[in-house]
């Protein structure tokens, strides 16, 4: 299958206009090291959610990135502290208290006046087709800027969300579940079942689990010494601390760095599948996965309703080491 049909950013215009939604813990963290250091990407403003940390956690957390790459100029949102329905799943077992591994210097708490879903709106609505929106955290923000505005994801040139767990496994296969849709079930069915031009693109755990970094990477940003890959190398440190107990090895999933890879470079996706999304309560979590088999068929019980979705299904993993390795060893992009 072709690559992932993501509208191509202008050449006249440069660069490539981001609006990222974050619960800024280790691997968001590096999802932001990545777009700033990408001298064609500008990112338009950073909205901050609970979820790997507590939203102001999150927002100090944006601002120690901002700080490193020289870019206290973007603008940073306080967003929804809570899902639409229950209460908040903070997972600091994972991203340590402060939601970077416990291992850096707290930032102040410097957020705009204006609020994340305020921001969401008017971001789109002065924008229409020229910003993407990139939320890697719970999708509460986002719902709440979809009940001010459904029509939201018109205005956008895409949408790629961290969360999802893609088409159903094959017979056997894992049910893999993610905490980004868990954490606020609504939220998810609100914004996957919005309306959409097919900008709208899942990059879930099916694809995500298998962008691994390892020791070897570590070593390379390590053994590069300046400030930016020394703090690259110290979350990495601290996100494969928490694998090791999990999976036995000192390696780790880039969940949100392969879905920050996906936006800026659709090229690495080599393949992808579209339909529905269907929603399954799984084991405490939740199953978000579009409503087709692992070979493409629809599922016996029924197609539920609601607008197509894109799901990344197989990617180039030797690119996406080497484009993310690349931008956390080689610094902030020069302004």
């Amino acid at each position: 299958m072709a690559s992932l049909p993501l509208p191509s950013v202008d050449a006249a215009r440069a660069r490539q206009r981001v609006l990222v939604d974050t619960d800024t813990g280790l691997d968001d963290a590096h999802s932001l090291m990545y777009l700033l250091a990408q001298p064609d990407v500008e990112i338009e403003a950073i909205t901050t959610i609970y979820g790997n940390t507590p939203v102001e956690d999150s927002a100090r957390n944006v601002r120690t990135v901002l700080r490193l790459a020289g870019r206290e100029d973007i603008p940073v949102h306080l967003g929804e502290a809570a899902p639409i329905e229950g209460e908040a799943s903070i997972a600091d077992f994972v991203h340590g208290t402060d939601g970077l591994g416990d291992r850096f210097d707290r930032a102040e708490l410097s957020v705009e006046d204006e609020s994340a879903v305020d921001a969401i709106v008017r971001i789109a609505a002065e924008n229409p087709g020229e910003v993407d929106l990139h939320p890697l955290g719970p999708l509460t923000n986002i719902a709440r800027a979809l009940e001010r505005d459904p029509e939201l994801f018109l205005k956008f040139r895409s949408v790629v969300i961290m969360g999802g767990a893609g088409p159903y496994p094959v017979p056997g296969g894992a049910t893999l579940t993610d905490a980004n849709t868990a954490n606020d079930r609504r939220a998810a069915e609100i914004v996957f079942g919005a309306r959409n031009n097919g900008n709208v693109v899942m990059v879930g755990v099916n694809v995500t689990a298998t962008a691994i970094l390892d020791e070897q990477v570590l070593a390379v940003l390590r053994g590069t010494g300046t400030p930016w890959s020394t703090f690259a190398g110290e979350v990495l440190d601290a996100y494969n601390d928490f694998y090791q107990y999990k999976w036995g090895r000192r390696i780790s999933s880039a969940h949100d760095g392969l879905a920050t890879v996906v936006l800026h470079r659709p090229d690495i996706v080599t393949a992808w599948t579209e339909g529905p999304v269907d929603y399954t309560p799984y084991g405490g979590s939740l199953a978000t996965r579009i409503a087709l088999t692992h070979d493409g068929l629809p599922l016996v019980w029924g197609t539920p309703e609601g607008p197509s979705v894109r799901a990344v299904t197989a990617f180039d993993g030797d690119l996406f080491r080497r484009l993310f390795v690349r931008a956390l060893a080689g610094g902030p992009a020069e302004r």
